[in-house]
């Protein structure tokens, strides 16, 4: 079954919607959706190395539209629904403490969210929340997202056809290790906030 999942993204990545897809998935990725961009960015690069630049700029702009979607979800429903929840079980002090913290200190926590695969939609949320402010979300998410998809695409591009080889002799290991790392991350953020 895993091989097929594999085809039918390789064949995605080669149809005249792989592009909408990916922007669709980076964006979603960003606020709310727990599968990350990368697999769909890999098949399409892996399929049309020369397009890697394209690629990787489609999910960066997507993902940090996404992620201005992650921060309005914070910033709105945290006063209608968090708020009144923390000041029933009196810890409204306690975020509040946290959210000078992360003003002060959460560029490079949305820099390290943006790069890795811990789940960045629960910094963009946090954020919102916080009111982090704004301009400094966006310039970081940029350099973040950016970093990320644009060295993801330029090594496909450079190694090519041997990491292809190598994902497709390897599937079954990579796709666990994807799910434990993509796991762990949710485990991680139930644990730091």
């Amino acid at each position: 079954m895993l091989r097929k999942l594999y085809d039918w993204t390789m064949s995605l990545a080669r149809t005249r919607h792989a592009e909408r897809a990916l922007g669709g998935v980076s964006f979603i990725e960003s606020s709310f959706f727990p599968i990350p961009p990368d697999t769909i960015l890999i098949p399409m690069v892996l399929a049309e190395r020369r397009r890697w630049l394209r690629y990787a700029l489609i999910c960066t702009i997507a993902s940090v539209l996404g992620a201005l979607l992650g921060y309005a979800i914070g910033a709105w429903l945290f006063e209608a629904v968090g708020r009144p929840i923390l000041a029933f079980y009196g810890k409204e002090d306690a975020f509040d403490q946290m959210a000078n913290w992360y003003n002060e200190w959460g560029a490079w926590g949305i820099l390290f969210g943006a790069v890795t695969p811990f789940p960045y939609k629960v910094l963009t949320i946090f954020s919102g929340a916080t009111g982090f402010n704004l301009a400094i979300f966006i310039v970081v998410s940029i350099i973040g997202r950016g970093l990320r998809f644009f060295l993801v695409a330029w090594l496909l591009y450079r190694i090519g056809e041997p990491i292809r080889l190598f994902i497709e002799r390897h599937l079954g290991l990579l796709f666990t290790a994807f799910v434990v790392l993509l796991i762990g991350g949710f485990v991680a953020v139930r644990y730091m906030f």
